[in-house]
């Protein structure tokens, strides 16, 4: 599972590296790549495997309902499979746009997952989540969390 967050810098060509921890998942799972999409104004990052599942469910959602085309459009649509070379990913250009990443990025790990955000964007998301969670908390409990 991807927990915990780092700070890092993309290097002109969009490379990042990505910090230990998580590589040590894409190891156990024999992965030398990741499929990353956007999704709510950062990059969500994920195995291929998780990928898979996810591709698996968005394929079974009917052709006509509008949640599941506008799901498909925004999310599946921007997925990019991306290489993992010497313990770093190349973000594309266009997945960079889509999450307003210049240099100073946030990883964060979201188990299955890990976003990529734009260092300040991360930071008022952060504080925006920070307040909110004791209003949260309640319904986790109920959930048995």
């Amino acid at each position: 599972m991807f927990r915990g967050r780092s700070e890092h810098n993309l290097d002109e060509k969009g490379r990042l590296a990505i910090p230990a921890r998580f590589k040590e998942v894409l190891d156990q799972k024999n992965e030398d790549s990741l499929v990353i999409t956007n999704q709510d104004g950062c990059l969500w990052a994920f195995t291929r495997d998780d990928w898979s599942v996810i591709e698996e469910k968005a394929a079974s959602l009917p052709q006509f309902d509008q949640a599941a085309i506008s799901y498909i459009r925004y999310f599946i649509s921007g997925a990019e499979v991306c290489a993992v070379k010497n313990g770093r990913v190349t973000l594309s250009q266009h997945l960079r746009k889509t999450a307003s990443l210049d240099k100073e990025v946030v990883l964060v790990g979201g188990l299955k997952r890990f976003e990529i955000w734009d260092r300040p964007r991360w930071e008022e998301e952060f504080q925006r989540a920070k307040a909110v969670f004791p209003k949260v908390s309640q319904a986790l409990a109920d959930l048995g969390i």
